[in-house]
């Protein structure tokens, strides 16, 4: 099961990267495309080149960054990444931190839960509407709600990491948290 999990993380950092790294190569190809342009002669030997041609550059970066941003918070960032204000939790009793993980926990996971049929439903409007620039690359096939259903796989996942993080909470308490006195001697 391990390896299993560690092969999904690996998978879903891979696809990270390579849509950092397809995000960045379109800058740079709006970077190219913006100092040729001031070159009037270019796109007479080199009509490919024609500035024109390469406005779906921007959305493309716009819609790679949400992906990035969705995609990254739902299956490669950890818990223990994000940013805590956990002086409260850290001074607490441990049966404390457990309902602490607990009710909260529960809270962001129904929350979440709870606001993926709305989301849908308001997505649902989405597949009538063509992107601005993007058809000119990929055709008219792809739809708003195709760039957006990001979103739905982040709230799916991160409802589902809450609900997993309560479980195991609920089942087998919340570890230790040194507090700032031992953390101070572990430096």
């Amino acid at each position: 099961m391990n390896k299993i999990a560690a092969g999904l993380k690996h998978t879903a950092e891979a696809i990270a990267a390579a849509m950092m790294a397809i995000m960045f190569l379109t800058f740079v190809l709006q970077i190219f495309i913006r100092y040729s342009a001031r070159l009037e002669w270019l796109p007479e030997y080199l009509p490919f080149l024609e500035p024109t041609r390469f406005g779906w550059t921007l959305e493309l970066c716009l819609v790679l960054w949400l992906w990035l941003v969705f995609w990254g918070n739902a299956f490669v960032v950890r818990d223990s990444d994000h940013v805590r204000f956990d002086i409260l939790y850290s001074r607490v009793h441990r049966r404390t931190r457990r309902i602490f993980v607990i009710v909260f926990g529960l809270c962001i996971a129904i929350g979440l839960a709870i606001s993926i049929e709305p989301t849908w439903a308001k997505f649902y409007i989405l597949r009538l509407k063509k992107t601005a620039t993007l058809s000119n690359l990929v055709g008219d096939w792809i739809r708003m709600r195709d760039l957006y259903v990001v979103y739905m796989l982040f709230l799916v996942a991160v409802s589902a990491r809450y609900f997993w993080t309560v479980w195991k909470a609920f089942r087998y308490g919340v570890p230790d948290t040194p507090g700032p006195d031992e953390r101070r001697q572990g430096e």
